[in-house]
This record gives C-alpha cells, sequence and structure tokens, in this order.
C-alpha cells in the first residue's frame, strides 16, 4: 500500500487553504466535537498489539490542535485522556454544545489482511460487512450501566435493532454524507490512502447526536504496515491533517451554500409586488437545507434572515384563500404552531390590517 512520503508538501497545501478559509468566512464560528473512540476500561481493537483507544486519541488531539488555529472554529472533546466515556454521553456533549458537525474517531480490525480508511454515516446497513463493523464498535453498551434502559433495550447483535437508530438522524443525513465525503476524499487526494468509500451503519453513538456527524475508520490496526503506520506520530500527524482539510472545505462548502441560499432568498423577496402571503413554519439559529426530507415532506420552502435568525416558510400566493388552504397543509403536516405572513411589495406588513381594508 501507499502513503504520502511528502509530509511538508501536504502541511503547505493544508495551511494555504486553512489562511484561504479563514479569510473568508469570519462571519461564522463553527463548533465541532471531536470523539475519540473507546477508552479506560475498553481498549477497542487490539490488532498487532496496538491499542485502537490510543491511537484514536492521539489522531483526535492532533485533529483538535489544528483546527484551533482557526478562530472561526470552537473546539470540544468528549474525552482529552484515558478514560471511559457512554456512547450516549458521547452525543449528550456534542448536543450540549448545539455542535455544527460531530467526528468520531476510530481504527478498523478484519481477520483478513484489509486495509484503507473509511468513513460512515448513520443508516441502515448495506451489507453484513457494515453490519460487523457496527456492531463490533456498539458492543461497548455492554460494559456501560443500566445500558438495557439508557438504549431502550437495543440489542448490538441484532440487525432489527438497527431500524430505530436512522430516524433521529435522518433529518442531519444529507450534510452527514457531504462531510464524510470531503473527509473520503482527502484521506484519497492527499495521502493516496485506498479508498473505502462512504458507507452507512448503525452506529449508537452517531444515533443521538442531533447535527450532522461522521465516524472515521482511519485503517486497521490489524494489517501490519497499516498499523504500523497509524501507531506512529508521522501516521497520526498526516491523518490529523487531512481530517482537517477535509472540515475545513466542508464549511467553506456549507458557506457558500448559505450565500447562495441567502441571495436567492432576498431575489424572492424583492421581486414580489403587490401582496404575497407565505406560511410561517419554523425559525432556529442555523440554516438547513430548503429539502423536503428536512421539512416533513414540505416542498416550494423559502428563508429568510433576520437579527442572526433562519426564519422559514412554505409555499407563496397572491390569493388569501390559498394561503389558508396552505396553512392547512402545513399543519397537516406537524408545524401546529405555523402561521400566515403577509409581505407588501416584497415588506412584511400586517396581516390584520389587509383583512380589514378588503372588508372596506
Amino acid at each position: 500500500m501507499a502513503y504520502s512520503n511528502n509530509y511538508n508538501r501536504i502541511l503547505t497545501f493544508f495551511l494555504l487553504l486553512f489562511f484561504a478559509f479563514s479569510s473568508n468566512s469570519q462571519e461564522n464560528k463553527y463548533t465541532i466535537v471531536i470523539d475519540p473512540g473507546h477508552g479506560g476500561k475498553d481498549p477497542g481493537n487490539t490488532g498487532n498489539g496496538y491499542l485502537e483507544k490510543n491511537i484514536a486519541l492521539k489522531i483526535a488531539l492532533g485533529l483538535g490542535e489544528v483546527l484551533e488555529k482557526n478562530r472561526n472554529y470552537n473546539i470540544i472533546y468528549t474525552r482529552k485522556d484515558d478514560r471511559f466515556i457512554d456512547l450516549f454521553k458521547r452525543a449528550q456533549i456534542a448536543n450540549d454544545a448545539n455542535a455544527d458537525l460531530f467526528i468520531s474517531i476510530h481504527c478498523d480490525a478484519h481477520n483478513s489482511n484489509a486495509y484503507g480508511a473509511g468513513t460512515f454515516v448513520l443508516g441502515l446497513h448495506a451489507n453484513d460487512r457494515n453490519f460487523q463493523i457496527a456492531k463490533k464498535e456498539n458492543s461497548v453498551i455492554f460494559l456501560e450501566d443500566n445500558y438495557e434502559q439508557k438504549y431502550d433495550g437495543f440489542d448490538p447483535n441484532n440487525p432489527e435493532s438497527v431500524i430505530s437508530l436512522v430516524l433521529m438522524q435522518e433529518e442531519y443525513l444529507d450534510q452527514s454524507i457531504n462531510a464524510a465525503n470531503f473527509i473520503q476524499q482527502s484521506f484519497v487526494r492527499n495521502l493516496n490512502r485506498k479508498n473505502r468509500n462512504v458507507k452507512q451503519a448503525g452506529f449508537i453513538v452517531l444515533k443521538y447526536t442531533y447535527m450532522p456527524s461522521v465516524l472515521v475508520e482511519t485503517g486497521f490496526l490489524t494489517n501490519k504496515n497499516e498499523g504500523k503506520y497509524l501507531n506512529s506520530l508521522k501516521g497520526q500527524s498526516e491523518m490529523s491533517i487531512a481530517i482537517a482539510d477535509a472540515i475545513d472545505r466542508y464549511f467553506s462548502n456549507k458557506n457558500k451554500e448559505i450565500s447562495k441560499y441567502e441571495i436567492n432568498s432576498k431575489s424572492d423577496i424583492n421581486k414580489e409586488d403587490q401582496y404575497v402571503f407565505k406560511i410561517r413554519i419554523g425559525v432556529g439559529s442555523k440554516l438547513i437545507p430548503l429539502k423536503s426530507y428536512n421539512f416533513n415532506g414540505l416542498n416550494n420552502l423559502t428563508f429568510q434572515k433576520e437579527n442572526g435568525l433562519y426564519k422559514y416558510f412554505y409555499e407563496k400566493t397572491s390569493n388569501y384563500q390559498t394561503a389558508l388552504k396552505n396553512l392547512g397543509e402545513a399543519k397537516a403536516k406537524g408545524y401546529k404552531d405555523s402561521f400566515i405572513v403577509l409581505f407588501k411589495n416584497g415588506l412584511k406588513y400586517s396581516l390584520d390590517k389587509y383583512l380589514s381594508e378588503i372588508e372596506k
């Protein structure tokens, strides 16, 4: 297998990308939670005598050290030393921080001479291999107290238990896959690692996070050469830099998407004339891609950014009766608190005033 022998080239490339990203995105602050897998009484896999928990920790700390050089990032770790952390607690740390991205770092194992780096997002197992990987990582719950109650009877050994896992992360799946793709591309482009592609599997640690989340298998400790590489300072540093490069690209791309959405939203409002009715279905501090699966199947979505908040709207019409029908559709989809918002010549206008005017 081939590894990069030009570490200085990689570092220089990353620093150039870092400064470019930093200079173009000063208005955004992103919280990234880095999760070194295993720890304490849970060593992870021990292929060739290496300890997954130690290697994952070193790569994770190296990743955070690189990212912390960008003042637009707020870095939080689920652990910074050799301690055991419940899977549920790891997700809770990310949720409490209102994180923008969750990255869990691991090393793989196999009874063959398999090698290469892979990335996973939450989803149904595409094959038995993915199930076995998730089963291995999920089995740590047996080391936790009261795991039956904590995980609602989840059984890592039962494929049927996995189906319930995907529902909570479905809202963020598109963004999770996007982040995972950037990481996988970075491994291949910067380090010439074998591409094991982005896959979906039922990892508990990803289930309970409420943000884009990726689990990274940095390589196989059971492969003699790859295990030696991942256990080396050079290998750990290169992996940290490659993942950091990918995270920069992910957020840079996200900034472009936000700008695109904002331009389209402003254009949508500015082109309106006379009266236009929209249904406001929600508000939040983060931009959610205007995809129907993010909004309970609703289409024809727009948003406005106002005072740092994103306000989401469903449909638009110049007819009040149609607006009432649209409101009913939004409520039927679960948006019980949705309501009609009126714009006149692109500016917000009082609905009560409008109704009093047409009654005259």
